[in-house]
């Protein structure tokens, strides 16, 4: 009994740590709560952000959050708009969502009362998280024991839902006033032009609390970061660009309302996207585009976006190069438009170019809509322009039923409206344990263009479509193609392509 209180008290304390430490000094906050629970033999910390400045709040969601055994304490929950196209006249109508965040580290009880009422149950997606809320007529309550990014859906909402941002307690953020910060404390920040750039060996710091209205470069810099647990909000173009960087780092922050896409990367590399999480609503607003680029990770994103999630190119407008080493790990991706994965639309026809090395795992996909058929895929390789895409892998890939779209779109194409000529080819392509469970999914696709542009060498290990393992030697009739069970559309321009269950993968 008196060490349970012991422990409630400690909790207490350190949440009530956090906050006072909010109100002095930002950056501090989580240190001297983490240096307190530490201090006393526990590690449940949470940390609630100062309000952000004229970001729209949205009334939908009451959402609290406690340590265990603490006092639950109210998170701000802001206005996101998300975009819905009518596939009959294109028109774009915004929709309303909800999005909060916080900090925590142990465990941290949630608590998201629909405050329209009416709930009938809730969801908690990924649905791979295992999060089974306990709902309270229109409230649900659950646990996460790590930082998680989750989407609480209520009565299967599409747009009128609540984006929650669990984040890791931040590790020695800078001070204000530190040697090569650029430090934006709480409050409304919008610098010159509305364009903020960025030189090299520099820290950008958005502390919790801060509202960067501008359009953030990084151009011909090394060794620079942007981070915190800020808001870049309502950007006059896309929010970010990277080009021809080196050592570049991304991570903790929230890209709300861009004109265009969240981030561009051209040109660089050795680059770390980490804890990104995006949202937008305007036409070709992708959450991460990344041209002519080597050796990057992105790591722990959410985005949900109005354009591809995650789109790797070559070259276009004035970028040129190879497109090589990338990976893409830990995220969850919602692509409103278009397509969560796309790989290989832009290329140099004049002095052809190859995207290699494409690692993508651990990934939920959350939904995909998209009306035109050659534009859909779930995962979609749609390569032109003489783009090569070669050695790419998928590892541990769940897919949730998404309102309208393809599973796999995989073509080597020539499409006059981005492209000035064929693809090349799509050459040794490693698909393990991909799962999608749903009954939306319209007929998949693997086509090459011709003989001399073809798509060769894919496996499928594992791959499973409601539970059940599509294999070229079990689970069909023997006169039926493997693709069948998917269902695929695979045409005579596809060489060695491979349906395995895990064990004879293990034999090979």
């Amino acid at each position: 009994m008196s060490s349970s209180l012991s422990r409630r008290t400690t909790l207490q304390a350190a949440g009530a740590l956090a906050v006072a430490g909010l109100a002095g000094g930002v950056a501090g906050s989580s240190q001297a709560a983490a240096a307190t629970a530490e201090e006393n033999g526990t590690a449940d910390i949470v940390v609630i952000h100062p309000t952000l400045p004229q970001v729209p709040v949205n009334n939908a969601f009451t959402v609290k959050v406690r340590s265990l055994g603490g006092s639950w304490q109210r998170l701000g929950v802001y206005l996101a708009k998300l975009p819905l196209i009518d596939a009959t006249t294109g028109s774009n109508r915004a929709q309303n969502s909800s999005w909060a965040a916080f900090d925590f580290s142990g465990t941290v009880e949630v608590e998201v009362t629909y405050n329209p009422g009416g709930a009938e149950k809730f969801r908690v997606r990924p649905d791979s998280y295992g999060i089974t809320p306990e709902v309270l007529g229109s409230t649900a309550r659950f646990t996460l024991d790590r930082p998680r990014n989750v989407v609480v859906q209520v009565d299967d909402k599409i747009f009128d839902c609540l984006h929650l941002f669990a984040n890791p307690l931040e590790q020695d953020p800078p001070a204000e006033g530190d040697k090569n910060v650029m430090y934006f404390g709480p409050g409304l920040h919008t610098p010159a032009n509305g364009e903020l750039k960025v030189p090299s060996n520099t820290t950008v710091y958005l502390a919790p609390g801060a509202v960067l209205n501008s359009f953030v470069q990084f151009e011909g810099v090394e060794n620079s970061r942007l981070i915190g647990r800020g808001v870049i909000y309502n950007s006059k173009w896309g929010a970010m660009l990277i080009r021809k960087c080196e050592n570049v780092t991304i991570d903790g922050i929230t890209i709300l309302n861009p004109r265009y896409e969240n981030l561009r990367v051209a040109e660089s590399r050795n680059l770390t996207i980490k804890n990104l999480r995006a949202f937008s609503h305007q036409g070709w607003g992708d959450g991460i585009q990344l041209y002519c680029s080597e050796n990057v990770t992105i790591d722990g994103c959410f985005l949900r976006t109005s354009d591809d999630c995650i789109a790797l190119y070559t070259h276009r407008w004035d970028f040129y190069g190879d497109t090589r080493n990338i990976t893409v790990k830990n995220c969850s991706l919602w692509a409103d438009v278009a397509h969560p994965i796309n790989i290989g639309v832009h290329g140099n026809s004049d002095t052809p170019e190859m995207l290699e090395n494409l690692n993508f795992e651990n990934i939920d996909i959350l939904d995909h809509r998209e009306p035109q058929v050659t534009y859909q895929g779930a995962i979609a390789f749609m390569v032109g322009d003489s783009n090569l895409v070669r050695d790419v892998t998928f590892d541990n890939i769940r897919v949730e039923d998404f309102r309208w779209g393809q599973l796999i779109h995989m073509r080597v194409e020539y499409n006059p409206k981005y492209n000035t000529s064929a693809g090349r080819g799509i050459e040794s392509v490693y698909i393990k344990d991909l799962s999608y469970n749903g009954k939306n999914a319209d007929l998949s696709i693997i086509t090459g263009l011709d003989k001399d542009h073809a798509i060769k060498d894919v496996t499928f290990e594992n791959l499973r479509v409601n539970g059940r393992v599509i294999a070229d030697s079990t689970g069909k009739p023997r006169w039926y193609l493997a693709s069948d069970g998917v269902p695929m559309f695979v045409n005579e321009h596809v060489q060695n392509l491979r349906f395995l269950t895990t064990e004879e993968a293990a034999a090979l």
